[in-house]
């Protein structure tokens, strides 16, 4: 018989912090514990918050009446450090020096803050923490580096953990394994992005600043104007970078980032918000033709997955461009948290390897 584990998973995100306690694949409890915008304004840093959340992250487990050493391991959400490979690595000093100090214009992130959580729980507890198909995830080929102007490389950066998760359930529904499909995923969320995965890798991707627009991001627009705008004095580099990402997309034309918001708009007869959902649609549409063009268009399926697809309006707009690819799966919601458990269970049973991190 295999043995059981007890496995903490932290998942940190701008605003919260997700926590929750999985007996091998069975999640035992969870909660988000949310930090308001005021308590966070007094961080200068992600780095400088993460006492802060660790503390919330104990007082949860106290309040379970469970002790860190009632844990077998912990696994934090990893973020965009570095290139990483697909799987599990082992939270060592390297991975967190590179989190406080970050190289290659790199940005931590709030997800990079349940790393360094689960590292200081896991050293309390004398176990070992990991990180598990990090955002910055690289299985991307030689030819899909080229961005057009030497000194800029595209890198990998997408939903990696979720995506995964949600293309080995579709396979296993079909009675195949992820390793052996070709899907595209398109994760539906704040950002978005949509990823062509040939036979278990991630080939190359549409990140949320490639492609389309989406609740709080601009997307990719047009060069020329945006260089303009970013030397036209009316914007700071920060406040330019704020656009791009926190008040662009829905937030720009809208006003707001909830496409629940949007929706009653539309019911209620907003044509402008009408225009703008199917904008974003079209556009998404476009992400996915363009993923499917790089595997040939020998396609087992599109996914749609994420919170947002729960919408059946925006995904019966991106089926109906779509459909004639390849049959179109609806998978809503995140599955990041039992992704995260159950990658560190198959480490601790000894059915995957673990990496390790070095700068």
């Amino acid at each position: 018989m295999k043995p059981f584990y007890n496995i903490l998973v932290i998942n940190s995100g701008s605003t919260s912090t997700k926590v929750a306690v999985f007996h091998d694949f069975e999640e035992i409890s969870n909660k988000t514990l949310e930090h308001s915008s005021q308590v966070l304004e007094q961080f200068h840093s992600q780095q400088e918050q993460i006492p802060f959340r660790t503390e919330a992250v104990r007082n949860y487990i106290q309040e379970l009446g469970l002790l860190i050493t009632d844990f077998d391991a912990f696994v934090g959400r990893g973020g965009s450090i570095a290139a990483f490979q697909a799987g599990a690595y082992e939270v060592n000093d390297a991975m967190i020096d590179a989190v406080y100090h970050p190289r290659d214009g790199r940005t931590p992130g709030a997800s990079w803050n349940a790393c360094v959580i689960a590292h200081t729980l896991a050293s309390e507890a004398g176990k070992k923490a990991y990180i598990y198909d990090a955002v910055s995830t690289d299985e991307m080929t030689e030819i899909a580096r080229y961005s057009g102007y030497k000194e800029i490389v595209r890198k990998a950066a997408a939903h990696t953990l979720n995506t995964k998760a949600v293309a080995r359930k579709v396979a296993a529904d079909h009675g195949k394994e992820y390793r052996d499909c070709n899907y595209v995923i398109t994760h539906l969320g704040g950002g978005i992005s949509t990823s062509a995965h040939r036979k278990g890798r991630i080939i190359d991707m549409v990140c949320d600043d490639e492609g389309t627009f989406s609740p709080e991001r601009a997307g990719k627009v047009p060069c020329s104007t945006l260089i303009d705008l970013c030397y036209s004095g009316r914007y700071t580099y920060r406040e330019m970078k704020g656009i791009m990402r926190g008040r662009g997309g829905l937030v720009s034309y809208l006003g707001t980032n909830s496409a629940k918001e949007v929706e009653a708009r539309i019911q209620s007869g907003d044509t402008e918000a009408k225009t703008v959902y199917e904008a974003m649609a079209y556009q998404i549409a476009k992400d996915i033709g363009s993923m499917a063009a790089v595997m040939g268009f020998a396609l087992d399926g599109i996914i749609l997955t994420g919170g947002i697809a729960y919408s059946g309006l925006l995904t019966g707009m991106i089926t109906s461009y779509v459909e004639n690819l390849a049959p179109v799966t609806v998978v809503p919601g995140s599955f990041e948290m039992e992704a995260l458990a159950g990658g560190i269970v198959r480490v601790l049973r000894g059915e995957e390897e673990v990496r390790v991190f070095d700068r």
